[in-house]
């Protein structure tokens, strides 16, 4: 489902991302695939020294559809970006993808929190985060956050995921003897 992203992939992803369904939602955009290589590496590079967290979202086939990342990590917390190309689109692969990432996080990673700040009107993302059990509206739970990500204008819903909540999902759904066994 989830694997570190490499650069042989880029022109499968680029492709994907230049839907008009996709583009407009995604962080770094590419007009070129040379330009999408290019922003490959640096996040290859920037995860090398621990800014972000960066995965490629597989089919049941392993061929790339899309990525899974987290941004601007400071006192383990980031923000989460996640885009999956058009033709995946209702297939459920968003859900097990944000599954797998953060487990990897809260589990192997350290990470304390997770946040995804949602345009107001990106009704797509927005439907996606409510569907997640264990997600919170963040802001009033983290106001200093939600005053960051809305400097210019409020156009931004903060969702926040915490390792407590994560966690205590993740134990509640695992059938007791995995439980006992860990």
């Amino acid at each position: 489902m989830l694997k570190k992203r490499e650069l042989h992939d880029a022109p499968v992803l680029f492709e994907l991302m230049n839907h008009p369904e996709v583009y407009p939602y995604v962080r770094h955009k590419a007009s070129t695939s040379d330009e999408f290589y290019f922003l490959t590496k640096q996040t290859l590079e920037a995860e090398e020294r621990g800014e972000l967290i960066s995965r490629t979202i597989m089919d049941e086939w392993q061929q790339p559809i899309g990525t899974i990342n987290l941004f601007d990590i400071q006192d383990n917390k980031g923000f989460l970006a996640t885009w999956i190309g058009q033709p995946y689109f209702g297939k459920g692969y968003n859900r097990l993808a944000k599954e797998a990432f953060f487990e990897e996080l809260f589990v192997e990673s350290g990470i304390e929190a997770i946040f995804m700040k949602i345009r107001k009107t990106n009704l797509r993302s927005m439907h996606a985060a409510l569907k997640i059990p264990y997600v919170s509206l963040g802001n009033d739970l983290f106001p200093d956050i939600f005053t960051w990500i809305n400097q210019t204008d409020d156009i931004f819903d903060l969702f926040a995921i915490t390792k407590d909540q994560f966690l205590f999902h993740y134990l509640q759904s695992q059938p007791s003897e995995d439980i006992l066994e860990a």
